[in-house]
């Protein structure tokens, strides 16, 4: 039965945003979840459903609309910041980073920015350098995990060889 938690909970969510404006939830693979900046309600409903950890990917400047971090504790969520300002930090550097976050969770993690573009944006770069994904493969991920305008940055970083 827990098994099919989550889903329910992603569709649900899918469903509620229609009519409420909140981020929408998307499964960019079984152990994480991917989203624009979630409400309060959304924050408890993924600790209740099995999230365990919370990176938020915003400036700290950026309004979330509560204070996210201390909900978060308060709900007993492990949550980290990696500012990411938008193109210019779409990086293989940040994208490293990323993915050493991502590791240190052993349960689900929810991670998000302000509209999932640039979470998406990052995890291509991880499905292309890190995965050994190809080009249209790690894309296809990152448009699939909310990324829209910042596909042009990421090719442009796909097109930068490896070191």
């Amino acid at each position: 039965m827990y098994r099919y938690r989550l889903p329910l909970l992603l569709m649900l969510t899918l469903c509620a945003n229609a009519f409420a404006g909140d981020a929408t939830l998307r499964q960019a693979r079984p152990d994480l979840i991917t989203a624009g900046q979630p409400s309060a309600q959304q924050l408890r409903d993924a600790a209740a459903n099995g999230v365990t950890s919370i990176i938020d990917l915003r400036r700290p400047e950026e309004d979330r609309g509560y204070d996210e971090a201390a909900l978060a504790e308060q709900l007993g969520l492990r949550y980290v910041r990696l500012p990411i300002a938008g193109a210019a930090d779409i990086s293989e550097a940040n994208a490293r980073t990323l993915d050493r976050l991502l590791k240190q969770d052993s349960g689900k993690t929810l991670l998000h920015c302000a509209s999932s573009n640039r979470a998406g944006a990052l995890l291509s770069l991880i499905d292309a350098r890190i995965n050994g994904a190809s080009v249209d493969d790690a894309l296809k991920l990152g448009r699939d995990a909310g990324m829209t305008s910042l596909e042009p940055a990421v090719r442009a970083a796909l097109e930068v060889p490896t070191p």
